[in-house]
């Protein structure tokens, strides 16, 4: 238990346009990770053209990944290679430490004791609020310096199930808002959503912040 208590995991997250998830999935198991979990969700594109022919919203899917942080490392460089992330719209890749680890078949359960801190420039933004309140949860960050989010629908296939988000059971008809900002916008982009949301106030929604380590596909 000692050496399994010393390793270290990643958590690796790729959004990529609708119908690319499995492709990165099985490219991802090709060097070293063992499995992971597709979300459906959807990018915001500002374009007037796009709006006006309603194409601005885009579907996307999320890719969630655990893998010992060497072969998390080394899958991204992989993932990168092959998606090409730099050129516009491939997707965005990037990774967080995953700081405790239970009930995962292929990795055995793993608790660090404290969230590695770092000097990362960006950092991941979530939102949980009530099924349409996600555009509003936008439109503050947009305000705010925001350059564009991801939203994830979470709902269960039927209306009494619920989907878990890091432990947290997500009702039905809720939006996760993914806003990706780098470190100096966090602070006025969180305030801007904590007032237009009021989610200082119970049952107005949830909202946490998390590290990031290493981004694919994200311009300044």
């Amino acid at each position: 238990m000692a050496q399994s208590a010393e390793r270290k995991y990643e958590l690796i997250w790729v959004v990529v346009n609708f119908g690319t998830g499995s492709k990165v999935l099985r490219a991802a198991k090709e060097h070293g990770v063992t499995g992971g979990t597709v979300l459906l969700g959807r990018g915001t594109v500002r374009s007037p053209f796009l709006e006006l022919l309603g194409l601005n919203d885009v579907r996307r899917e999320i890719v969630l990944m655990i893998a010992e942080k060497d072969t998390a490392e080394r899958a991204l460089h992989e993932l990168d290679k092959q998606f090409n992330f730099a050129k516009p719209h491939n997707g965005i890749a990037f990774s967080t430490d995953v700081v405790g680890l239970f009930g995962m078949r292929d990795c055995p359960s793993y608790e660090s004791g404290a969230s590695i801190g770092g000097e990362d420039m960006y950092k991941a933004i979530f939102v949980v609020v009530d099924r349409g309140k996600a555009q509003e949860v936008i439109d503050a960050a947009t305000a705010a310096g925001s350059r564009g989010a991801t939203v994830i629908n979470a709902r269960g296939s039927g209306i009494h199930e619920k989907k878990m988000l890091f432990s947290m059971p997500i009702e039905p008809e809720k939006d996760i808002v993914m806003i990706l900002a780098q470190e100096s916008l966090v602070e006025p982009i969180s305030a801007a959503i904590r007032e237009a949301l009021k989610i200082d106030e119970p049952g107005k929604g949830i909202m946490f912040i998390l590290d990031i380590n290493k981004t694919f596909g994200l311009y300044g």
